[in-house]
């Protein structure tokens, strides 16, 4: 038999990064496995159960057979319960039909970056931030301009900065307050230079807003609701992180209209719908009781001072109180081996599973970003092993 050519990967696949959180926490699991006791810092899911009501809307719609296909975008109760969401908390005025229904908020990211972008055109994203950006970005042959968020500016970014960056290959910009991995939340003053800045371009905005409900201080502001940022802005949020929803793959954003069939065909093409009970059990989430969610978020409180002050009282490390999500973002400029090198040892020799900030980006080195998304007593663990493991420096 001739022996013929091997088969080939498309190029493109290479473009394609990860989240760097699922390789280690699968290197936790196997040494677990191996008899390890691991205390997990690494993965950006609230430990909380989906709230009761949550729960009892969706096996209730499974009862009355809501297992079919729904529109791709979305079912019109819902779409309207969001549009009601959003008016009340953004104050924008949107209508229901320009709201989008998807299987998390990250396919939402991925679809409006692949809707509004040709190759060589530029995208400004914050950085350090969701390795997903810059992945989505590069895989839609599109050039990443990374955005710094400063430590000293409480990982918020220079209007300065922005100004420099945007041009006329600028199609798009990425905002995410509060921020994933720093916990940084912008000014409602800096998101309304930075769009009269941008409404001076041609570009878009996709305003990532996920994480907005998790936070420990002033309500955040949205880009969305300054005057003319409706039209050209995607504002994406979602159930997994709110209400402990992460494994239910439902996330929304509202759309400028020109971008509704766009986006729609897109998830026409991939993955056709939202499951129907899934799409009552957001109703529910989003009209029900709030308790559950305020309980979370105080509990993330206490957390967040615990870890802070843990993380400042170790050698080598400093960090900066988050005003949102769930995330430290400690720098260890102070400890004298690579970031990624200690993030390494800390989960094979210490047993705490955390990540390295170069995985979120070139502005993430010599920081570590830890989950605090685990009870008090395992965050009380994790500080005392990091101490013990410095100590050895």
């Amino acid at each position: 038999m001739a022996v013929t050519a091997a088969p080939r990967l498309a190029r493109g696949v290479k473009q394609l990064g990860t989240e760097s959180a699922f390789a280690v926490l699968a290197r936790a699991r196997e040494l677990e496995r191996l008899g390890r006791s691991i205390v997990h810092l690494e993965i950006g899911q609230p430990d909380f159960p989906t709230p009761e009501h949550v729960v009892e809307a969706a096996t209730a719609a499974l009862a009355r057979g809501e297992t079919g296909y729904t529109p791709s975008a979305g079912i019109a109760e819902f779409r309207e319960v969001v549009a009601d969401e959003l008016a009340r908390t953004r104050q924008i005025d949107v209508a229901p039909d320009r709201v989008l229904i998807a299987t998390g908020a990250k396919l939402l990211l991925f679809l409006t970056i692949l809707a509004v972008c040709d190759p060589g055109d530029e995208v400004i994203y914050p950085d350090p931030g969701f390795p997903i950006y810059e992945s989505a970005i590069r895989w839609a042959g599109a050039v990443p301009v990374p955005l710094a968020l400063h430590d000293e500016l409480d990982f918020s970014f220079s209007l300065e900065e922005l100004r420099h960056r945007l041009g006329e290959r600028t199609k798009l910009v990425i905002v995410n307050s509060p921020n994933n991995p720093t916990g940084g939340v912008a000014s409602a003053e800096d998101l309304r230079t930075a769009a009269e800045l941008i409404l001076q371009t041609p570009a878009w905005v996709l305003s990532d807003e996920v994480y907005r409900r998790i936070v420990y201080g002033r309500e955040p502001a949205s880009i969305a609701s300054v005057p003319g940022m409706l039209e050209r802005c995607v504002l994406l949020d979602g159930l997994s992180k709110t209400y402990a929803m992460t494994g239910w793959r439902c996330g929304y954003a509202a759309v400028p209209a020109a971008l509704v069939d766009p986006l729609t065909r897109l998830i026409t093409n991939s993955v056709s719908c939202v499951p129907g009970f899934v799409q009552s059990a957001g109703i529910a989430a989003l009209t029900g009781p709030q308790d559950s969610v305020a309980a979370m978020v105080d509990e993330f409180r206490h957390r967040r001072d615990l870890v802070v002050a843990g993380l400042n009282a170790l050698p080598g490390i400093s960090c900066r109180a988050p005003q949102g999500a769930f995330y430290a973002f400690p720098n260890v400029t102070g400890v004298p081996i690579p970031s990624e090198r200690l993030a390494d040892r800390l989960l094979e020799e210490a047993g705490v599973a955390l990540l390295a900030g170069e995985g979120f980006g070139a502005q993430g080195e010599r920081h570590l970003r830890i989950s605090y998304a685990n009870s008090r007593d395992q965050l009380e663990l994790a500080l005392d092993r990091m101490r013990e493991f410095l100590e050895t420096f």
